[in-house]
Parts: structure tokens; C-alpha cells; sequence
């Protein structure tokens, strides 16, 4: 059972990290401001992203088969998988048909969301993240805490700890140059020795059958370039129509991700090597109902925009959504994956409406939120909440019933002690005050004037 507010109070404990996590957040969410502004052209590029993924989710089914179909043409092979535990089982399989014991991998939330890495590694396989924010926390025993950003939570004194008990670098040397120094020679052994690559897809053009894979450190292309085996994970959610379309949504992601005009790469796979496998794993893993239920949330080309722009986000740090993918977007699509146990994150947003006006694809976030909020309420745990609620509608309902409250709150409630109003039972008052009204309400004040 997920309880955001309770792993947040632990990120915030740490005041000085979390004002430092803020703060380097927000300096992504304006470099992204400044990329975009540099387009006059990107609003165009926002209201045609979101017509070609409504198109496109429209007519989901047409366009995965006719992916399949095409890719097949080009000599890639391809699997379904349901869930995640159908995912873990093909992937294991194919790396026992091969014989194949070490594998590197770039990152792929989609691998995190199957939960890929602890299942191969259970089984005596060895899978290797590539990608440095991902190596850290790989290292570090910790999950991602942020989509495009994974270590984001940790600062360079902490990368530097984790490197000196992993990898022997020199202790309380924090330099970020010594640092990424470290890593890549440690990985470039890794990328030597590894027999497979496991990669994830960001789009894949069902026309010409081919999957696109963007990264900044080129970890991707390195991974693929020696191993024969290549397996590329991808959710039904990733397929577009095709090429023509591709250059929409490379302009609106790097830029609402990082700040950057573009991926420093985005590489094609069309076909497999030669003497090569390139395998594709179509996962559905709970989409089909998101396509039933909420499907303006498989719009998503998970740019992490809405993380670095969130002010709840940025104060509580990604682990506190216990979710692979957090933030508004992962609050959203917790909350309509399990009703019950996503069902306080859905009120981990203030309804600020901010995530929306930057989405590329125009996802309504806080609208969404604030509609499961009905359905998530009914959760066990939110009882009292709901009771609290049904009372509080009945008083503001009706006038004489509002009078009398306020009334007994001027008068009585606030001459109580403060330890029968803020204690464990009043959850709201954490952190908070309860205002001060005034001596009279202006109804009283109006009728005594009226009076004279």
C-alpha cells in the first residue's frame, strides 16, 4: 500500500537536500523555457503531437500489426507479452536459447516497470545498466527516482561514496569529471565482454518496421555494436504511424526533457546485423486498460516534464510516489492501475495545472488527478477522509447549518487547548495552521450596521 505524504515526510526531513533537489529541478524546467521559446512553431508542434497520438491510440491495433508485419519483413523477430512476468520469461528464454549469461542494458523504464533486472539476476544472469544515472543508482541498490533523470536525488557526494565502495575510486574525490572518468572505464570493460544488448524503444514507425532509440550518452549504440543479440523492449504504447511523423516528437522531446534542441543520438534499428538478432517485445502490462479507461494517458512520451515542473514533485523526490514512473504522470496512471493501493497519489498534486501547460502531447494531468480522486477515495484507507468530507458537504450546503459552524469555531473551538486540535488525529493540521477568523462574520457585521 502506497503512502506518498508518509515517504515524502522522510525526503523533506533532509531540508537542505530537498531545497537542492528543487532547485536543480527547476533549473531543467527552465532550460526547457528557454528551448522552447527559441521555436515559434511550438504550439503547432504540441497540438500535432497530441493529433497524431490520438490518432494513433485510435487505431492502436491496425498500427501494431502492420509494425509487426513490417518489422517481420526486415528480419526482426517478434514476441508479445501480456504482463510483466510474460516480458521476464521471453527475454529469459532467449538469453538461454543463446546461451547468453551477461548482458548491458539502456535504460528502459519499461525493463524497470517488469522489474527485468532483479528477475535475470535471481536466475544467475548478469544485466548491466549503461546509462550513468542509471549505473549510480544500479550501484547504489536503489530504484530510479526520476524517468530521464534517475540519480537526480543523489548529489556528487553521494555518487562519489557509492563509487568508492563499488568500483575503488578514491575516496572524497567529488569532481564530476573524475567522477563520469570512473564510470566510463568501469562500462567500456562491461561493453567489451557483454554478449547481448537489452535496449527500450522510444518509438517504433510501424510503416517502415523499425524502432527509434534516443539517448545523450550513447550507451544505446555502444551496447547494440558488439553483441549479435539485440532485444528491444517496447510498450504498446510507442508505436506512431511512421517516419513523417517521427520528427514531431524528436523536436518536443529533448526539449521538454533536458532543454536541448535534440538527443545527441537517435538511432534507427531497421534490421538486425549482419550475422545478427534483433528481437522486439511488444508489452501491453496494464495499457489495454488504460486504453479502456484513461487512454489520453498513453500520450505520454515520457519526457519527464511534468516531474521537473511539479511543485510536489520537486519538494518530495520521485521515491516518495513509489512508483517507477512518478510524478503527475505516474499519479495518474497509478491511480487507474489500482485504485486502492495508488490511492494517495492521486492527492499528491495541488491541482496548479502546471504539468498541463507543458506536456508536449497536452495530457490534461491535474484534470485527470482530480477526477480519480472519486474513485480513489473509496479506498479503505481514505474511510475517514470520505466521512469528513460527506459532513463538510452538508455544513456547506446549507446556510444556517455554515453559521452555526463558524460560529462554534469563533467561539468555542479556538479557546480550546491546542493539544486537543493539533494531535495525531488531525492529519490536516501537520504543517499547517488553521486561520484566524475574524471577531464577527461580515454577515454579522452587515446586520448590526443594518440594525443602526
Amino acid at each position: 500500500m502506497r503512502d506518498h505524504s508518509k515517504e515524502a515526510s522522510k525526503f523533506v526531513a533532509d531540508r537542505q537536500r530537498a531545497r537542492w533537489h528543487s532547485k536543480a529541478l527547476w533549473f531543467v524546467r527552465e532550460k526547457r523555457d528557454k528551448a522552447v521559446k527559441e521555436l515559434p512553431e511550438w504550439e503547432r508542434l504540441r497540438d500535432s503531437a497530441q493529433a497524431i497520438k490520438e490518432h494513433t491510440i485510435e487505431h492502436l491495433s491496425y498500427y501494431l500489426q502492420e509494425f509487426e508485419r513490417n518489422a517481420k519483413s526486415n528480419g526482426i523477430n517478434i514476441f508479445w507479452a501480456k504482463d510483466a512476468n510474460e516480458h521476464n520469461k521471453i527475454v529469459e528464454s532467449i538469453l538461454f536459447q543463446y546461451g547468453i549469461k551477461k548482458v548491458v542494458k539502456s535504460k528502459s523504464m519499461l525493463t524497470e516497470e517488469c522489474g527485468l533486472n532483479s528477475y535475470l539476476e535471481s536466475r544467475g544472469y548478469k544485466v548491466i545498466d549503461t546509462d550513468l544515472g542509471e549505473r549510480i543508482v544500479q550501484l547504489a541498490k536503489e530504484p530510479p527516482s526520476h524517468i530521464v533523470l534517475p540519480a537526480i536525488h543523489l548529489k556528487k557526494e553521494d555518487v562519489s561514496d557509492i563509487f568508492h565502495r563499488t568500483l575503488n575510486s578514491e575516496r572524497d574525490i567529488n569532481d564530476p569529471e573524475y567522477l563520469t572518468k570512473v564510470a566510463r572505464e568501469n562500462l567500456r570493460k562491461e561493453f567489451l565482454l557483454a554478449q547481448a544488448a537489452i535496449t527500450g524503444v522510444n518509438f517504433a514507425m510501424a510503416k517502415e518496421g523499425g524502432v527509434v532509440v534516443c539517448t545523450n550518452e550513447g550507451n544505446a549504440d555502444l551496447g547494440t555494436a558488439l553483441p549479435k543479440l539485440h532485444i528491444a523492449s517496447m510498450g504498446i504504447d510507442k508505436v506512431i504511424p511512421s517516419s513523417r511523423e517521427l520528427g514531431i516528437f524528436t523536436r518536443v522531446l529533448a526539449r521538454s526533457a533536458t532543454g536541448q534542441e535534440i538527443t545527441t543520438y537517435t538511432s534507427h534499428f531497421l534490421r538486425p546485423k549482419p550475422d545478427g538478432r534483433l528481437i522486439v517485445i511488444i508489452v501491453d502490462n496494464g495499457r489495454s486498460r488504460l486504453l479502456k479507461e484513461q487512454r489520453e494517458l498513453l500520450r505520454c512520451i515520457r519526457c519527464g516534464a511534468c516531474m521537473n515542473t511539479c511543485p510536489v514533485f520537486r519538494r518530495s523526490g520521485g521515491h516518495s510516489y513509489q512508483s517507477v514512473v512518478p510524478g503527475p504522470i505516474g499519479s495518474a496512471i497509478e491511480s487507474v492501475k489500482d485504485s486502492v493501493s495508488g490511492a494517495s497519489l492521486s492527492f499528491a498534486c495541488t491541482l496548479c495545472g502546471s504539468c498541463d501547460n507543458i506536456c508536449p502531447s497536452q495530457i490534461p494531468l491535474h484534470q485527470i488527478l482530480k477526477d480519480r480522486r472519486k474513485y480513489t477515495i473509496q479506498a479503505p484507507q481514505y474511510h475517514g477522509k470520505k466521512k469528513a468530507l460527506q459532513m463538510l458537504f452538508r455544513v456547506l450546503s446549507d446556510k444556517k447549518k455554515y453559521q452555526s459552524a463558524m460560529r462554534i469555531y469563533r467561539k468555542v473551538i479556538l479557546r480550546l487547548p491546542r493539544f486537543l486540535i493539533y494531535n495525531r488525529f488531525n492529519k490536516w493540521g501537520i504543517g499547517r495552521e488553521m486561520p484566524t477568523p475574524a471577531p464577527k462574520s461580515f454577515e454579522e457585521i452587515l446586520k448590526s450596521r443594518r440594525g443602526r
